[in-house]
């Protein structure tokens, strides 16, 4: 196994996540196969049950794992399927060294950090990169390893320790190190400055690793003298200085890897020249012109309650991102806090009251994506509210769905007092409710997580042909609160038509309302498994919804299905593009 591991240093926030994954990009691009590994050194046994304010979004695996958001960046730029152990935590290392004491595995020796733990990473990220994501049988070829944090960091000081051991282990020619760094721009002195870069690079030469390659993030490409002098004081040929500017968007990170000749440092470190290719990313910049050339817009109302940092809702953005690039427009997405909508805040804040109502009748669609807890759910409800009696386009997530279904039931069913028992526990009219297997004592790990199939009711519903008329369809699951079973039938008798169950009939999955251009709820999150060359079914219905193109788009659907059920050999027909103004379709 040959090893990438790639480290942060100066500031957080660098975008190791991107920069590892855009390695992973290159490197496939040259015919290896890639797995990741992304190292979190905070006590957490895993992202679950940390607050998207802090740590962004919890980004949720097929196998039900709640990991860093950085293993979302790794899906989605390399196309695999990763695991929870994917995700190693120092929770999860000292977890499995103390089990290991309890059961008397070491024979009575003192535990220390120093083998016991470092050991334990080292075996443990040996095991997982051995795991095969992409589909295929057997190992990767690389392993790309992002350490979280910034070198110095001492809760990172056993992880170095352990890396250490596993450069040393497995030789020379298996192992990379690239060293993420900050080149700031004073601006006064308008000089492009190597000391933060200079003084983390010692840091890490100190701890017993030595970078083979530097990645310098820096607003403006590097000067030829700010290359020479990092090449001279960090100990770096100036040919593996890589320079990852600022970029109109992250696709072009890959490309810049490639056009500074990257992959062929990376693999003439590793011995990889003789059995790897050229690259081919003709997708990737093909994807990233395309977006930078667009100039028509969607504007999206996206109702949430953590909106004050985006990276809460990252994976939606990027399901988003791929869904309109999809169909040729940019995504201009309007956040709008939930709290804003509430009448209380007319009271409180007139102003952000009248410009967060003003931003969602401006909006071609409207989203509302998960969360937890009450706060600015009245708010949500209005956005639900007002999508419905304007037949706005819709779309709720999660807990979004559990919104539209409150909603329905105050709003059309007259029963006022409608409420989740997450917000009120002594309603009289629970319609969404508390799952029957779920646990009220611990927080970790006791959602409804992971992979979980749903069935389509009828062929004739939206969702249904947005999936290509499949029976059923697998998405990602990170919930505890579910739609009370006993209300579906007077929810459907009102016009809301459940139209996704799961396997038993009784757990309600997808929601529609038939009377409406695009009104749909989901209990999963599809947006955890959109790719760029594949967005999400539902988001891109969506899109297409707001520019009064899904008509034409289920047509389109239709009639390439009946082409793929003739025999190749009578027609082998694809129908690339279709005109709506010289062809007269009716829907």
């Amino acid at each position: 196994m040959k090893y990438v591991l790639v480290t942060g240093g100066v500031v957080s926030g660098l975008g190791k996540g991107v920069t590892a994954s855009s390695i992973g990009v290159v490197l496939k691009a040259c015919g290896l196969r890639i797995t990741s590994i992304k190292i979190d050194p905070y006590l957490n046994t895993d992202a679950g049950t940390m607050s998207p304010f802090e740590h962004g979004e919890v980004f949720v695996l097929d196998d039900g794992g709640e990991v860093d958001l950085d293993l979302g960046n790794y899906e989605r730029f390399l196309d695999v399927t990763l695991t929870r152990d994917n995700n190693i935590t120092t929770g999860k290392i000292y977890q499995s060294v103390l089990e290991k004491e309890r059961r008397g595995d070491y024979l009575g020796k003192t535990v220390q950090v120093v083998p016991h733990i470092t050991d334990a990473i080292k075996n443990w990220i040996e095991f997982v990169s051995a795991i095969p994501v992409d589909g295929k049988e057997g190992p990767a070829d690389v392993c790309v390893i992002e350490l979280g944090g910034t070198v110095g960091d001492i809760e990172s000081m056993p992880f170095i320790e352990a890396l250490r051991q596993l450069s040393f282990s497995v030789g020379q020619d298996n192992f990379c190190l690239i060293h993420v760094s900050l080149i700031p721009v004073l601006g006064v002195v308008g000089e492009q400055k190597t000391k933060p870069t200079q003084h983390s690079v010692r840091e890490l030469r100190a701890l017993g690793l030595t970078p083979h390659l530097l990645a310098c993030r820096s607003a403006q490409p590097l000067l030829a003298s700010t290359k020479e002098k990092l090449s001279q004081f960090c100990h770096v040929p100036a040919g593996n200085i890589l320079n990852i500017h600022d970029v109109p968007n992250i696709w072009h990170v890959p490309l810049l890897l490639q056009n500074q000749n990257a992959h062929n440092a990376i693999l003439k470190q590793l011995n990889c020249l003789s059995i790897a290719t050229p690259p081919e990313l003709q997708e990737w910049m093909k994807r990233a012109d395309t977006f930078d050339n667009l100039t028509d817009s969607v504007r999206i109302a996206m109702v949430g309650k953590y909106i004050g940092l985006t990276d809460s809702y990252l994976s939606v953005v990027k399901a988003l991102l791929h869904a309109c690039v999809s169909c040729s427009l940019r995504p201009s997405v309007d956040w709008i806090a939930a709290s804003d909508l509430e009448d209380e805040s007319a009271k409180l804040t007139p102003e952000a009251h009248a410009a967060a109502w003003e931003t969602l009748k401006n909006a071609a669609c409207v989203l509302v994506p998960g969360g937890f807890g009450d706060r600015g759910i009245k708010g949500m409800i209005l956005a639900a509210k007002y999508a419905r009696e304007n037949h706005v386009p819709y779309l709720g997530i999660c807990l979004g769905m559990q919104i539209s279904v409150i909603e329905f039931a105050r709003y059309v069913l007259g029963l006022s007092k409608a409420n989740s028992t997450e917000f009120d526990e002594s309603t009289s009219d629970p319609v969404v409710i508390f799952m029957p297997e779920g646990s009220r004592t611990h927080m970790g790990s006791t959602m409804r997580l992971g992979s979980r199939r749903t069935f389509f009711q009828t062929p004739n519903c939206v969702s249904s042909k947005l999936y290509h008329n499949s029976e059923y369809v697998d998405e990602r699951h990170r919930h505890r609160y579910e739609v009370n079973p006993d209300v579906v039938d007077k929810l459907e008798e009102g016009g809301l038509k459940f139209v996704g169950k799961d396997e038993s009939g009784k757990r309600m999955e997808i929601l529609e309302l038939p009377s409406h251009p695009f009104y749909v709820g989901v209990q999963f999150h599809p947006e955890f498994k959109s790719r760029p060359g594949r967005p999400s079914a539902l988001f891109r219905g969506l899109i297409l919804a707001a520019t009064g193109q899904l008509e034409t788009r289920h047509f389109i659907l239709y009639f390439e299905n009946c082409i793929e059920a003739l025999p190749s050999s009578i027609c082998r027909i694809r129908l690339m593009k279709l005109d709506r103004k010289r062809w007269q379709i009716d829907p």
